[in-house]
């Protein structure tokens, strides 16, 4: 059997080792607790990721066609904004 691949936010849980400054773990803390820390690193990751999927994809798309028009750019804006309105989250990445 090969082996299986995940989509961002996809898979089993895997423990990793992770260093961040102590104003920014107390801060993390102090908005969702200590239950919930992995949780929002991982949420905070995973948008990250796909914000740079996403810039990625445009940058290659401008770089084929050229620059994104004013009124694509706004269209595009327009299906975002309805996505986060009806699903409150992102759709999964492929």
């Amino acid at each position: 059997m090969g082996e299986t691949t995940y989509s961002i936010g996809e898979g089993p849980a895997t423990r990793v080792s992770l260093s961040l400054p102590e104003g920014t773990a107390e801060a993390i803390r102090a908005r969702v607790g200590k239950r919930e820390f992995s949780a929002f690193i991982a949420e905070a990751v995973e948008r990250e990721l796909r914000g740079q999927v996403l810039d990625e994809y445009l940058a290659d798309y401008e770089s084929r066609k050229g620059p994104v028009s004013e009124p694509a750019r706004q269209r595009a804006r327009q299906v975002f904004d309805e996505v986060f309105a009806e699903e409150a989250e992102w759709p999964a990445a492929g």
